[in-house]
């Protein structure tokens, strides 16, 4: 069962802050890197390069509450992604289905997410093929994340266009 938590952004001038959370998103997986190169700092949001996704760009930030978000690229499948990893959500079933809501300022937007493990800490990964979307979750303030069980996450998206608009540039400079 996925556990209700709230998070606040943790600013990332600290290269000390940025190497543990490199460090704790490199393994195998789905939406997770096999190494993860640092391009800049946009947003309050670290903005890096997946190899391992089609040199797909992303931005990265921990919050507070233990949260790690991902908002990026894959170009493997010419898709976008929002992937959230926390200790807490210690019942996700790898490969496993569930279906979640998003709220984004109080809109309320439908997805399904898949169960992964990076380094053994739990996460959902999402997909989505609407730029629309990604659109929405960077002109927006906050997003709660919401399964069967109730509100998993809320999290602070202060920085985020900013943060998107510099992966963006990421991408056209790794394309």
């Amino acid at each position: 069962m996925l556990e209700y938590n709230t998070g606040e952004k943790i600013m990332k001038n600290s290269k000390a802050i940025f190497a543990v959370v490199a460090v704790a998103l490199t393994s195998a997986g789905p939406s997770a890197a096999q190494s993860l190169e640092y391009w800049g700092e946009a947003g309050g949001w670290d903005v890096l390069v997946d190899p391992s996704l089609g040199d797909g760009c992303l931005i990265q930030a921990a919050y507070q509450d233990g949260s790690i978000v991902r908002i990026g690229f894959d170009l493997n499948v010419a898709e976008g992604y929002l992937t959230a990893f926390n200790e807490a959500w210690g019942d996700i079933e790898e490969g496993a289905s569930y279906d979640v809501t998003f709220a984004l300022d109080g809109e309320i937007y439908e997805g399904t997410a898949t169960g992964m493990y990076l380094e053994g800490v739990p996460g959902a990964d999402i997909y989505f093929d609407s730029e629309d979307f990604l659109w929405d979750i960077a002109a927006r303030q906050t997003m709660e994340l919401s399964n069967a069980n109730g509100v998993v996450m809320t999290i602070d998206l202060g920085g985020t266009m900013v943060g998107l608009e510099a992966a963006l540039e990421c991408q056209d400079e790794n394309s």
